[in-house]
């Protein structure tokens, strides 16, 4: 699926823009009387352009001045949190301007790799980055993090900006890897946490739903699964979520779910597949036989021939990293949970 637009109004820009386009994996767009005999799709009126555009991308890259975009972007912009990453490139690729959602919706970034490709010199005026301080909601972004809470955002930076002490809670360094700002991330236990002072939270537990907390989510925990025939989605998604709970796993940290090739058309698991919202892998019995670190059941192994479903598919998808939570099950499902390792942090 296409998700950068590429938006030129002249024949110098078209050119550049179609330049781009093979790099960017993207759709071009310039007036219809520009835009015959090329690739690129035509328009006859900006403003109708946009309203129809302008939601179905995640990043828009206007060649031309930057006063086109502001004016072609102003009446459908809802917020940083929603507002796609929106980037200006000038005609003679000097500047690559990130105007839009720099850091959450990705423009900085964006502005970055206009540059990489063109030579331009990225223009990024976000105050973290001005001062060479970590964007915090830039960096959940770039590692695919769940967030919550992202107007928290805006007192973090503003208390980096200042050189306050900002509270953070990232043991195993899955955010920051280690970098604290000099000195003004200080590492703080949940139970020593101000919740009326700016913080950031990350970690695959439950926790940290604070005022003024930058709330993060690793995608780090692996959900093997498996399930006797004819069971319903609803049995299924009751019995993950009971034993999330109960370990005290926040689902928002859910990276991938395993289960057995055998369950690819499996009316009920695939639904609350669907439901739970990561990717699926099916794995065949040579897969799920090789892990010895699962535990093993010959009632299983009587019936698809493998002694391990659940364990070995959660260790499997984690890279054989902890297992959390063993085999739990009920009469008719089953689930265990491996976590991730943290990547190793940079010295």
């Amino acid at each position: 699926m296409t998700t950068t637009a590429l938006h030129a109004f002249s024949a110098r820009g078209l050119a550049l823009a179609l330049r781009l386009a093979g790099a960017l994996h993207a759709e071009v767009y310039a007036p219809a009387r520009l835009a015959a005999a090329t690739p690129a799709h035509g328009f006859d009126d900006l403003a109708e352009h946009m309203a129809e555009r302008f939601a179905a991308y995640r990043r828009h890259v206007f060649i031309g001045a930057t006063g086109i975009a502001v004016r072609a972007i102003a009446p459908h912009l809802r917020g940083k949190t929603a507002d796609p990453a929106v980037a200006v490139l000038d005609l003679a690729a000097r500047f690559a301007v990130s105007l839009v959602s720099g850091h959450a919706g990705g423009a900085n970034a964006l502005a970055r790799e206009l540059a990489r490709l063109t030579g331009a010199t990225p223009v990024i005026t976000t105050g973290t980055d001005a001062a060479n301080l970590p964007g915090v909601d830039e960096l959940a972004a770039a590692r695919g993090m769940a967030v919550a809470n992202a107007q928290a955002v805006k007192a973090v930076a503003a208390a980096l900006l200042e050189g306050r002490a900002v509270q953070l809670y990232d043991p195993e360094g899955r955010l920051l890897e280690g970098d604290d700002a000099d000195g003004l991330f200080v590492p703080t236990a949940p139970q020593d946490w101000d919740p009326e002072r700016p913080g950031v939270w990350c970690h695959w537990r439950a926790g940290g739903g604070h005022p003024q907390t930058f709330r993060v989510w690793p995608r780090c925990l692996c959900l093997g699964l498996g399930c006797r025939k004819n069971v319903g989605e609803g049995e299924i998604l009751a019995h993950v979520r009971q034993v999330l709970a109960q370990a005290d796993l926040a689902p928002q940290s859910l990276a991938a779910i395993g289960t057995a090739g055998i369950k690819r058309d499996d009316p009920g698991l695939c639904a609350a597949v669907a439901a739970l919202g990561p990717e699926c892998v099916f794995f065949e019995p040579e897969a799920l036989a090789g892990v010895e670190a699962a535990g093993q059941s010959e009632t299983v192994r009587r019936r698809i021939g493998v002694g391990s479903v659940c364990e070995a598919a959660a260790l499997l998808l984690s890279g054989e990293g902890l297992l959390l939570v063993p085999k739990t099950k009920t009469p008719r499902v089953t689930c265990a949970v491996a976590l991730k390792p943290a990547p190793p942090r940079e010295t």
